[in-house]
């Protein structure tokens, strides 16, 4: 595995990150007292929320490989937490390729030591931030093959991207890198499913300095516009599954996802 070691390794303490609180939220212990202050202030929901997330990406990834895609770029990675999507994915391809890219530098220091690849296969990460995909898509050049199919997955990240920072544009700008036969792979916090928990969830991250832009099923759909979805189309975390995949316990869930297929 190799690293972008171009930049000073410099965590600020002193305002929560999204990828901590998220840390946080699942159990683990790569955060730090201000990241714990938000996610004290959660709803339980957002406990489930983050297990949810963390299990549509499994699936989908899961799915993908199943189907012989051997290329993944993930965007907002976050800190590893197993297993991660390129153990996943090398279960059933042990040649994948798997570029990560993160904005938090905490990520990179665990990466360096965690995210450690089959002989086979390769991973790759760059500290970046989805807000500027041309320097994302020009690292993940060097790794994989732009003129074969890639699975690229924003896992609960673009609700971290207000609509005034032109979240769609940002992922539009990213899929018409990727050749024909790929894939998007998306979850996004609702607005619209569970409206005075999404509120408060908003409230209580702003409190922390962390702005999100929860959006509804319509608004989350447009990430989506001129690409095929696949079965089951746009659905809430729990309900998406592959046809050959076991279905997921029902349960309630505040997160929009899907994959679809780039034509």
């Amino acid at each position: 595995m190799t690293t972008d070691s171009s930049r000073p390794l410099e965590i600020d303490t002193s305002k929560a990150h999204p990828a901590r609180v998220y840390d946080w939220l699942l159990g683990g212990k790569d955060n730090y007292p201000v990241d714990e202050a938000v996610g004290r202030t959660l709803p339980p929901e957002a406990h489930d929320a983050a297990r949810q997330n963390r299990a549509f990406m499994n699936r989908a990834v899961a799915r993908l490989a199943a189907q012989g895609i051997d290329q993944f770029l993930d965007i907002g990675t976050g800190i590893p937490t197993e297993p991660n999507l390129h153990q996943i994915v090398q279960r059933t391809v042990p040649t994948a390729k798997v570029v990560y890219a993160d904005n938090d530098p905490i990520v990179l220091r665990h990466a360096e030591a965690l995210l450690v690849s089959r002989p086979e296969g390769a991973t790759d990460y760059i500290q970046a931030d989805v807000r500027t995909p041309d320097e994302i898509v020009r690292h993940a050049r060097s790794i994989l093959d732009f003129d074969r199919p890639i699975a690229m997955s924003l896992i609960a990240l673009m609700h971290f991207v207000p609509d005034d920072q032109d979240a769609h544009g940002i992922v539009r700008r990213l899929v018409d890198t990727l050749p024909s036969g790929s894939y998007l792979v998306l979850s996004h916090a609702a607005i619209d499913l569970f409206p005075e928990l999404a509120e408060q969830v908003v409230a209580q991250y702003a409190k922390g300095g962390i702005r999100l832009g929860f959006r509804t099923r319509a608004e989350v759909a447009r990430f989506f516009d001129g690409l095929e979805l696949i079965e089951p189309g746009l659905v809430t975390a729990t309900e998406w599954y592959g046809p050959e995949q076991e279905r997921p316990e029902p349960e309630e869930s505040g997160i929009y996802a899907a994959v679809a297929r780039i034509p």
